[in-house]
């Protein structure tokens, strides 16, 4: 009996689920126009149970995210292929296929190889999975990072490095968090939103979590095409919104972003962290001027620092040696690690901060540190520490 193309696209599905080659599949395009359920997404994931098929069904309001095993996941999927959705695009390892019902009911596919070179990042970097897939992806289209036939285009191999890195440094972290159902993460300074996108598309896509996301950016045009975009998607707890770092009110932030904040900005970003109660603090600092200028130095340092350049360089080792221990002191575990330069800065430092329980005695002690340090450099105040005591943050 000859198969029918539905059939087809579905034992292309589960052979895909079978042999762990899933990347994606999106189904779209609602048979019932006014349904407010927009589209489904399904990705692969693991946990302690073991591999299941997540589930993110985007509404128009909001997203709701299950886990499946995979034969009953399979079988979710068939039911809304054949009440619910007339679209579906799968995304496997070795092939994309795309099935559509046309007019009187009539369904087609097509398939399409995929290149073995689709799992590599540049000709030269060594195969490896990618923390933020390229196929179907529409955020990195939209944002020029990929083609029409969602390959990265050579000029912004970089870009898409870089994002993948910090996927790669926060994903992991993120995921250990005892986060609550709908939690907030802020991005202060999105900018274009390639970090931002990337990483509400992993926290949904591989994670399984329901956040609520907002990106905060003072460039008005920047804002109106990152909702644009957002929207384009499917993202829909996604947002952008025009302000400034330190002033615009926001709700309770449970994860706080800010990605090359010039200067004392980075300073009212971790302060913001800081006084939400933020369970994650991530920072990549960039220019360091108010450490540089409170430069004071009398001791056998100073023939060191009589060369600008290499001033500018101390400035910013104890800017952020400072910025970490003061997270700490406030009930943190601070690491800093290398992150990969953008085309704005050659600042490659990442700064996290995981909130833990700190002992009275542990604090005195890394105030003390800090003490220490701003005397041998001849500093009286961290910008940092002002807003913390102007803010009356004893935490």
């Amino acid at each position: 009996m000859q198969k029918t193309p539905f059939t087809i696209f579905i034992d292309k599905l589960g052979s895909a689920i079978a042999k762990k080659e899933l990347v994606k599949l999106v189904v779209a395009r609602p048979r019932d126009p006014a349904s407010d359920l927009k589209s489904l997404v399904v990705t692969m994931i693991e946990i302690k149970a073991g591999p299941r098929l997540n589930f993110v069904y985007h509404h128009k309001t909001k997203d709701i995210t299950k886990n499946y095993a995979f034969d009953e996941g399979l079988a979710v999927v068939l039911k809304s292929l054949e009440e619910d959705f007339f679209n579906a695009d799968l995304f496997a390892s070795a092939e994309t296929v795309q099935m559509s019902v046309a007019g009187r009911g009539k369904v087609k596919i097509r398939t399409t190889p995929v290149a073995p070179k689709a799992m590599e990042i540049t000709a030269h970097d060594h195969v490896k999975e990618r923390m933020i897939s390229t196929a179907g992806n529409v955020y990195l289209r939209e944002l020029g990072v990929l083609n029409a036939a969602f390959e990265v285009r050579r000029e912004m191999s970089d870009k898409f490095r870089q994002i993948n890195r910090y996927i790669e440094l926060i994903g992991p972290v993120i995921a250990e968090l005892p986060l609550r159902e709908g939690f907030h993460v802020a991005d202060m300074g999105s900018g274009k939103g390639y970090l931002t996108f990337a990483l509400y598309d992993y926290l949904t896509r591989k994670l399984g979590k329901s956040p609520v996301m907002t990106g905060v950016e003072t460039r008005a045009d920047l804002v109106e095409q990152s909702n644009r975009i957002a929207e384009k998607s499917g993202f829909v707890n996604l947002r952008f919104v025009s302000g400034t770092i330190a002033d615009l009110p926001l709700e309770k932030i449970d994860i706080l972003i800010a990605l090359h904040a010039c200067d004392t900005a980075t300073d009212d970003a971790i302060f913001r962290g800081i006084a939400s109660g933020a369970a994650l603090i991530v920072c990549a600092p960039c220019c360091h001027k108010q450490v540089r200028k409170a430069f004071n130095v009398n001791s056998v340092l100073k023939p060191v620092l009589k060369h600008g350049i290499l001033e500018e360089r101390q400035a910013e080792i104890i800017t952020d040696s400072v910025r970490a221990l003061i997270m700490e002191s406030q009930g943190y575990q601070a690491r800093i690690s290398e992150f990969i330069s953008t085309e704005h800065t050659p600042k490659n430092l990442l700064i996290t901060g995981k909130k833990v329980t700190r002992k009275p005695a542990e604090k005195k002690k890394i105030l003390e540190s800090i003490r220490q340090i701003k005397e041998l450099y001849g500093i009286k105040q961290h910008y940092l520490e002002g807003l913390l005591e102007r803010g009356g943050s004893g935490r």
